[in-house]
């Protein structure tokens, strides 16, 4: 709609409210004439008189049947204006992400429950699995970010921009009635004769070396999807190197108990919230997202080392 037409509407839906041009034009803080001249304009775009002037300014059929119209279009472009208005203070719009499946839960749920409880208009897609297919939706503009395993190959680097990086430590549990439990300390001999089964979990990219050894050592290892094996493990079957994001609430309350395995060096999984490096500048709704993230990881102590860009 171009500036005269509204203009127009706006003059006409004045006139029906007020029952006059001269109050008309006092409202909108315009002169008559300009009133007169817009109601003229949009008469002889629509082919008829839209008021009997006189006395008392009276509207014709042919306003009486525009006039639900006008006002309706008027009401829509108010509306309209108003999203824009929400979605530019990153009140409105829409996120969308893909996220490792081990930190779908303890990194993006929350931060996703605080974005749309303080902002229930601003739409969310999100999907969650391995980081190859996450990485692919992001690649396909499927998704505007993506939380993946980190570094990428360098060909694929090229193309993205980490916005935040983290650092994970990488624990080995087992359900708190597990013999190794017993043990304050223990090596990687002990895993080979009581932690089988040990489960291999894809948490990145390829199987850590020092885990694929163990595995082998113990002649009976499992390669399980992260959930299951949590599940698994939390009655008591086998042992298994999580994430620690993704244990957080079962440690803290008793119900997997953490391994020190004393002569095998840290494991550390690295991961970063990542968008294409050609795409546009962020949305606000975005932005927000990312602010949330960044703010739950350092609560979760995941070690940010990025900044938001």
């Amino acid at each position: 709609m171009d500036l005269p037409a509204l203009e127009q509407l706006v003059a006409f839906e004045r006139v029906v409210r007020e029952g006059s041009f001269s109050r008309a034009a006092l409202a909108l803080d315009l002169g008559q004439p300009a009133v007169s001249s817009r109601i003229q304009g949009l008469e002889a775009a629509l082919g008829g008189a839209l008021f009997r002037r006189g006395r008392r300014v009276t509207v014709t059929a042919l306003g009486e049947s525009f006039l639900p119209y006008a006002r309706r279009a008027l009401e829509l472009l108010a509306e309209g204006v108003e999203a824009a208005r929400l979605t530019q203070e990153g009140r409105r719009g829409r996120v969308s992400l893909a996220v490792l499946g081990s930190l779908a839960g303890a990194l993006a749920g929350p931060a996703l429950a605080k974005l749309t409880t303080e902002h229930p208009e601003i739409d969310c897609l999100v999907r969650s699995g391995d980081h190859e297919p996450m990485l692919t939706l992001l690649l396909d503009g499927v998704v505007e970010l993506a939380l993946v395993a980190w570094p990428c190959p360098p060909a694929l680097e090229t193309e993205l921009r980490a916005l935040l990086t983290l650092r994970e430590p990488v624990v080995l549990v087992a359900g708190r009635r597990h013999p190794l439990t017993q043990q304050r300390r223990i090596t990687s001999r002990d895993i080979v004769q009581a932690g089988r089964p040990l489960y291999r979990l894809r948490w990145w990219q390829a199987h850590h070396p020092a885990i694929d050894r163990l595995a082998a050592a113990t002649g009976r290892s499992l390669e399980l999807p992260i959930e299951s094996a949590r599940h698994l493990v939390t009655r008591g079957r086998g042992v298994g190197f999580f994430p620690r994001a993704l244990v957080a609430e079962d440690l803290a309350a008793g119900v997997l108990v953490e391994l020190r395995v004393k002569d095998l060096p840290p494991i550390v999984r690295e991961s970063a919230l990542v968008r294409r490096l050609r795409a546009g500048p962020l949305s606000p709704a975005a932005a927000k997202l990312v602010a949330l993230l960044r703010a739950e990881a350092e609560s979760l102590g995941l070690g940010p080392r990025g900044s938001i860009k």
